[in-house]
């Protein structure tokens, strides 16, 4: 059984400014080492079969140039794909979007010996100044440190969450929430963020993934 606060604490968070072809945005970035080959954690990340066990159904044509869609969440297209290191495809929400709301997911695999793999994840977006003033990087950085426990999940023993809905529900679960809301506030402080501003940014992220928490 994966312990969840120690897969919390195996993520490196990051958070910066950034430029992509949308225009001037912020970055996450996450960092996670996994005991896993990284020809098994390439095939985990970009087969349809695998991704739909760890993450969400996917449909498209999964090469370069391709598109995607996962079900319920984001679309785009393949932008790079270079066994097995490098990953990066456009990620959009909805039908009607502009060019700015186009974002970018890049992952990077490295190996780190023989049957151990350093996987970087960098959502990268155009994102309004009063929304990341609200939320700040925890946003999205909540549901990447989801996705990368249910990748660890996978990796560990092949389970995986079956009901989410119920399972965010949990204690175990929204205590995960809670604290990776307060793991990206960290990180903002350590971009240069004001004490201020990083905890209004993890009360409106937290407040955002558990509605019916009570503010102290």
């Amino acid at each position: 059984m994966i312990d969840l606060i120690e897969e919390l604490n195996a993520v490196h968070r990051a958070t910066g400014d950034t430029t992509i072809p949308a225009g001037d945005g912020h970055s996450v970035v996450l960092r996670r080492t996994y005991d896993a080959a990284i020809d098994d954690v390439w095939d985990a990340v970009t087969t349809r079969e695998r991704i739909e066990r760890w993450f969400l159904p996917v449909t498209g044509d999964l090469e370069l140039g391709g598109t995607y869609q996962l079900e319920g969440n984001a679309g785009g297209t393949i932008l790079v794909c270079d066994p097995p290191k490098h990953l990066k495809i456009t990620w959009v929400f909805g039908e009607n979007t502009t060019d700015r709301d186009i974002s970018e997911v890049d992952v990077r695999l490295s190996s780190e010996g023989h049957d151990r793999t350093v996987l970087e994840l960098e959502h990268a977006a155009v994102v309004p100044d009063e929304f990341w003033t609200q939320y700040g990087p925890g946003a999205v950085g909540v549901g990447w440190d989801l996705t990368l426990l249910g990748l660890a999940m996978h990796l560990d023993d092949g389970s995986t969450i079956e009901d989410r809905d119920a399972w965010y529900a949990t204690t175990q679960a929204r205590e995960f929430m809670t604290r990776s809301a307060q793991g990206w506030g960290a990180a903002m402080l350590a971009a240069g963020a004001t004490q201020e501003e990083a905890d209004a940014a993890v009360r409106g992220t937290t407040s955002a993934y558990l509605p019916d928490t009570e503010e102290a």
